[in-house]
């Protein structure tokens, strides 16, 4: 499995990589931001998803997201886009949804890599099939089918595990219910790694602390009963809501 790149390992790697991160911002002229309409744009079906992460540390109001959302809303297939913001650790990513994997595949193969090259700095991404989860994410009340959001996200929690499974041949429902039962989750979307089929998940919750909570205690016991390593990550949701809405984000219409 990945594990994360500290690109701030010391004071002068971070005030280089900061410094790097301004100055492709101020490189253009920001634009005005269009508003996707999001009520619009949920009612279609996705079908891939798409999850990114930037080994950059930068507060989320000094990144240039303004100019990236124009860029990414021309992008072929494009849905929606919720972006994130690290919990301690200010890495920038996305979460996303397009239309089908072609479209997702060449996302992150074309597009996608030319952001954290323009900062000089290293990436993750992920491509998963959004229609082979679909029965049981809207089980649990996933936002990206046309379900509307009920209440506004604290948090999100990004998580994999190192494993192989064809999703048709897990036993969701049996991990439905238990999920259910998780204090502070609103909703969830499964995940399954396109070629990989590794299994994961990314959860709205609706406080940071609950979000942990799951991340540090709840999922690793879960991993331990796959007999396999884990990926998770926590991210603050109302950092990232201005810029999520511009991109027609699900979890934000209310």
């Amino acid at each position: 499995m990945k594990d994360e790149v500290n690109p701030t390992a010391n004071g002068e790697k971070e005030g280089l990589d900061r410094r790097r991160f301004l100055a492709v911002s101020a490189a253009g002229v920001l634009s005005a931001p269009t508003v996707l309409n999001a009520k619009e744009t949920i009612q279609m079906t996705p079908g891939a998803f798409v999850y990114t992460e930037v080994a950059i540390s930068v507060p989320f109001d000094q990144a240039p997201w303004a100019k990236i959302n124009e860029a990414i809303k021309e992008q072929p297939g494009f849905l929606n886009k919720t972006w994130l913001q690290g919990h301690s650790t200010q890495s920038v990513g996305g979460f996303y949804s397009f239309d089908s994997l072609e479209n997702a595949r060449r996302f992150v193969t074309g597009y996608f890599p030319t952001e954290p090259r323009a900062f000089g700095v290293a990436h993750n991404t992920r491509v998963f099939d959004a229609g082979i989860v679909r029965a049981a994410s809207e089980d649990l009340g996933s936002v990206h089918y046309g379900t509307a959001s009920r209440k506004k996200p604290g948090a999100f929690v990004y998580t994999e595990l190192q494993v192989s499974v064809p999703f048709g041949d897990f036993a969701w429902e049996q991990r439905n219910a238990a999920l259910k039962q998780t204090k502070g989750l609103l909703n969830k979307i499964w995940l399954s790694g396109v070629e990989t089929n590794t299994l994961g998940g990314f959860d709205a919750f609706d406080t940071v602390e609950n979000a942990l909570d799951f991340a540090v205690n709840a999922f690793p016991a879960v991993a331990a009963k796959f007999n396999t390593a884990l990926y998770t990550r926590v991210f603050d949701a109302s950092i990232t809501e201005e810029a999520s809405r511009q991109m027609a984000s699900p979890y934000y219409t209310v």
